[in-house]
């Protein structure tokens, strides 16, 4: 795409060319269609936040509206358990950023937009639950709507604040906040499954219950760190298309694809995998297979993930060596999407 229009270049900046082929807020009129553009970009951002701030409440009243009071302590300390070993891979994200640390309120609105944005997903993916059965409906399902869909939610969780704070100054900061959106969206969705599954249980058995059924939450905390480790290679996509603005569109949808594919095969295989094993082995506990499964799959693109960030550790470290050497300093470009 050119720079510049073709009588923009002939007139070489000699002549004003406002209106004709350059423009600037000049007028009361282009005054006034800035600011209509600002606030119609801030209005759709925050708008949108809105609907997911309702969608997730709707989501909640309808999941537990018929829950008991007493129970809400223990979904609390349950989901917090479940959501021990995604927090842990993020913690480790997070201190693998050598360029500087995120300010932890950034973190936490990613966070937090991450929770929010998971009633998105849910709005989405029920109407195609609904048609899409069988084993080949539910890979597809897999594939086209729950993998693209939920990856692309959490990627606009950080997409919609933390990537235009100043804070991104870095590439490894998209998987920062890919991260941390990606523990917020586990967080909501392993609350909903505990919730859902202690409202089943009867009022006078509840601690009994809770003590022999806690293999939900052992399931939701080998379930949660996926979330996390798919967000990341997203978000650090975002990150790279951040400062490679000329390929921005094809890279983001690399990251995009990669994570939805991860995610979708993840579901995919360990559905297949437990099934088979439980048919074969029918005294055998659900759990095993699959935290058998869970360490094989995930331990493997989490190395995969460890090996991107430490490469680009390893290099910013050795860079910033020469660059001492040299007497010069070390600074990030910035970039029209700061604005």
């Amino acid at each position: 795409m050119a720079d510049r229009d073709p009588l923009e270049r002939l007139g070489n900046q000699s002549r004003d060319l406002y209106d004709v082929a350059t423009w600037e807020p000049r007028t009361a009129l282009d005054r006034l269609a800035s600011k209509l553009y600002r606030w119609g970009i801030v209005g759709v951002r925050w708008g949108t936040v809105l609907i997911a701030l309702l969608l997730t409440l709707g989501i909640l009243y309808a999941s537990f509206r018929d829950l008991r009071t007493k129970s809400v302590p223990v979904i609390g300390v349950l989901t917090v358990l479940s959501a021990l070993p995604a927090l842990a891979i993020v913690v480790y994200v997070y201190a693998s950023d050598v360029t500087a640390s995120e300010p932890v309120d950034v973190v936490a609105s990613t966070f937090v937009l991450g929770v929010l944005f998971a009633g998105l997903a849910a709005l989405i993916e029920a109407p195609f639950s609904a048609v899409l059965g069988g084993p080949i409906g539910t890979i597809l399902m897999y594939y086209l709507i729950v993998g693209p869909v939920e990856e692309f939610v959490k990627l606009c969780a950080v997409w919609l604040f933390a990537y235009r704070q100043p804070s991104f100054d870095a590439v490894i900061d998209g998987a920062v906040y890919g991260a941390v959106a990606g523990l917020g969206f586990a967080t909501i969705e392993n609350a909903l499954y505990i919730g859902v599954d202690l409202a089943r249980i009867p009022a006078e058995t509840m601690l009994q219950t809770v003590t022999a059924r806690s293999d939900i939450t052992a399931t939701r905390a080998l379930a949660g760190p996926g979330h996390v480790i798919y967000s990341a290679f997203a978000g650090y996509y975002l990150g790279l298309a951040r400062f490679n603005l000329d390929d921005a569109g094809p890279i983001v949808v690399k990251g995009l694809l990669i994570a939805v594919f991860i995610h979708a095969t993840y579901n995919t295989l360990s559905t297949l995998f437990i099934g088979t094993v439980t048919a074969a082995f029918p005294t055998v506990p659900t759990l095993i297979p699959f935290f058998v499964f869970v360490l094989v799959y995930l331990g493997f693109f989490g190395y995969l993930l460890f090996r991107k960030l430490d490469r680009y550790r390893r290099l910013y470290a050795k860079f910033a060596d020469e660059t001492d050497e040299n007497g010069s300093s070390l600074t990030v470009a910035r970039t029209e999407f700061d604005e």
